[in-house]
């Protein structure tokens, strides 16, 4: 069962699909933790950064609160039928960063049209940062000079 404690009553923004048996509201924040799962499931994401102050200070209440952030790093823009998409993320060192763009466009597309019913018009992935694993991080430390 879903917890919707902390679900609004009715979204911000969104979109709304209507068929002839009624209509389906999906808000942005929806479409942006889809988005948020999909990046993550990339081998070589390492973790999304946040994108401004707001998911910046609203991760840290998360942090507090021990709340998971499915959103952090994504930022969405949607219509009646479209959506675009940004990724900002780090990436593990070693990764070639045109391929693992291209497989994060790949699943957020595959993902958000297959749940939502949305056209994903575009998709824009930031790399602002590399991951060092800790045994490349220590070989790379230079050598003590004195003792």
């Amino acid at each position: 069962m879903a917890d919707t404690e902390n679900v609004p009553a009715l979204p911000e923004s969104g979109t709304t699909l209507q068929s002839d048996r009624g209509k389906t509201v999906i808000s942005d924040g929806v479409v942006s933790k889809i988005a948020g799962l999909a990046a993550r499931e990339v081998e070589g994401v390492r973790e999304l950064v946040a994108t401004g102050l707001t998911q910046t200070m609203a991760g840290m209440v998360r942090a507090v609160a021990r709340q998971q952030s499915r959103d952090t790093g994504i930022s969405v823009e949607v219509g009646s039928r479209e959506a675009i998409i940004d990724v900002r993320l780090c990436a593990d060192y070693g990764v070639p960063i045109p391929e693992l763009a291209g497989n994060v466009r790949q699943n957020i597309i595959a993902r958000v049209e297959g749940l939502t019913g949305l056209t994903v018009k575009e998709v824009n992935v930031s790399v602002l940062d590399l991951y060092f694993a800790p045994d490349e991080v220590a070989a790379e430390a230079p050598a003590k000079r004195v003792e």
